[in-house]
């Protein structure tokens, strides 16, 4: 086997930002709303999600690092007409306009499945692992993220002769992209030519298609066929689905809280997608080979019980012996009814072998887990070895990133705490420790106009 063929899937998780609390910003998904306005706790919001970083490397997967975003955005309020030193620009919007600050100080870049959609060189017409940063335009707070993520991802994929970096789609409701919240990819084995399944809420220039009516629908299918298209996907290899409207007016968001795939495997709702038995026919015909769709029937997990859960928001994670992994959060052993599911699951005849429970509860009461937190990208062995290094997991790292937390974040942060210009001198003094540290140069708008 040539060290081209030896090929990984690699995480790499979005490290949680000194500025994370608990604003509400984000409509259509209920844990952010319900959990609005609550005392969050950066300090161990970013611990557990190191602790996840850590327990999957130690068990053998290629486990990456992505920093936060320099909040508050100062940037973005100059842009909103705020004026005088930084210090101005916050006390200025904090009166003026603190749905503004909120929005710019989220630390919602944490939930790095949002941060691109990624294609591997198997399935690309030029052989390189392709990205395309998400316009994020649903929401104001993340519609800010793309100018920075684009910056990271080049930073740590910078061989232009394996890695290829587009940018943000243009940022208008109809092409409306989410990222890999809404893309997984299924495959025989990594590395070989896969099928590529792009899930949308509506179609952003049909009006008389479905859509949801309570809550927006984010991705659209323009917004999915434009990606296929400068991924240079062979389009008979590629799968759009529509997610089913009802279920996203029940607070599913994104395809990824009510769907999770990985090599031959998806493991969904019954009611996730439309035309839900052509979708699996048509995944099943395009992979040529054997594909295993494991529906959840509303019998043993309602939609409600998947959202307040997010069992559909794990990680399904291939091990070195071909079996899989559900990584799932606390609140799913915490649900009789869930819990339950899960072991009827390891009793039957799929993948699936064993669940991994982590407790990840500052994340998931902003509304993301332990798939929200990640960016998977398949990588093979000359790719992996152009990934820049310092961004990977390990021992070492995991020490010094511990530290760097514990010596930056706060442990108390509230809405109003916003308005302290303190919090953007904290954020910036942990940021560029921390570009050091993963070796990234100058990738925040601070660090390039100083």
């Amino acid at each position: 086997m040539s060290a081209l063929s030896v090929t990984h899937e690699a995480n790499f998780d979005g490290l949680v930002g000194p500025t994370h609390n608990y604003s509400g910003l984000s409509f259509g998904n209920i844990a952010s709303k319900n959990n609005s306005g609550a005392i969050a706790n950066p300090k161990l919001a970013a611990l557990q999600g190191l602790a996840k970083m850590k327990a999957l490397a130690d068990m053998g997967f290629r486990q990456g690092v992505l920093p936060p975003h320099e909040r508050p955005s100062i940037a973005t309020l100059r842009a909103l007409g705020f004026g005088g030193s930084d210090a101005d620009v916050i006390r200025a919007a904090s009166k003026a306009a603190p749905a503004l600050l909120s929005g710019a100080s989220s630390a919602s870049s944490m939930w790095s499945a949002n941060a691109a959609t990624v294609s591997p060189s198997a399935d690309t017409g030029d052989g390189r692992v392709h990205f395309t940063p998400a316009n994020l335009i649903n929401k104001f707070h993340r519609s800010i993220e793309h100018p920075t993520t684009s910056r990271v991802l080049k930073a740590i994929f910078s061989n232009h002769e394996l890695f290829a970096h587009h940018d943000a789609l243009p940022g208008c409701p109809q092409l409306g992209d989410e990222g890999a919240a809404n893309h997984t990819r299924f495959c025989r084995h990594y590395g070989e030519s896969g099928v590529e399944f792009f899930v949308y809420g509506a179609s952003g220039f049909n009006m008389a298609a479905p859509a949801p009516k309570r809550y927006p629908p984010r991705q659209t299918l323009e917004a999915s066929q434009a990606i296929a298209r400068l991924h240079q996907l062979n389009t008979e290899k590629v799968v759009f689905a529509q997610q089913n409207p009802d279920v996203i007016d029940a607070g599913v968001f994104h395809n990824d809280v009510i769907a999770v795939g990985n090599g031959n495997v998806l493991l969904c709702h019954e009611l996730a997608f439309l035309n839900q038995t052509a979708v699996i026919g048509e995944i099943t015909e395009k992979l040529e080979s054997n594909f295993v769709a494991v529906q959840v029937a509303s019998a043993d997990v309602t939609i409600d019980e998947a959202v307040q859960t997010y069992l559909f928001n794990s990680q399904l994670l291939t091990r070195s012996d071909g079996s899989m992994l559900l990584l799932v959060p606390e609140e799913c052993r915490s649900n009789e009814r869930v819990w339950a599911y899960l072991q009827k699951l390891l009793s039957e005849n799929t993948p699936i072998r064993d669940v991994l429970v982590m407790d990840l509860r500052e994340s998931m009461r902003n509304g993301g887990g332990p798939a929200c937190l990640r960016l998977r990208v398949e990588l093979n062995e000359k790719e992996f070895a152009a990934v820049n290094p310092a961004t990977w997991m390990n021992d070492k790292l995991h020490v010094r990133l511990n530290k760097w937390v514990e010596k930056h974040y706060r442990e108390r942060l509230s809405e109003p705490d916003l308005a302290d210009p303190a919090l953007l001198d904290e954020c910036r003094t942990a940021l560029d420790e921390l570009t050091q540290i993963l070796v990234l140069g100058s990738v925040y708008p601070f660090q390039r106009n100083s």
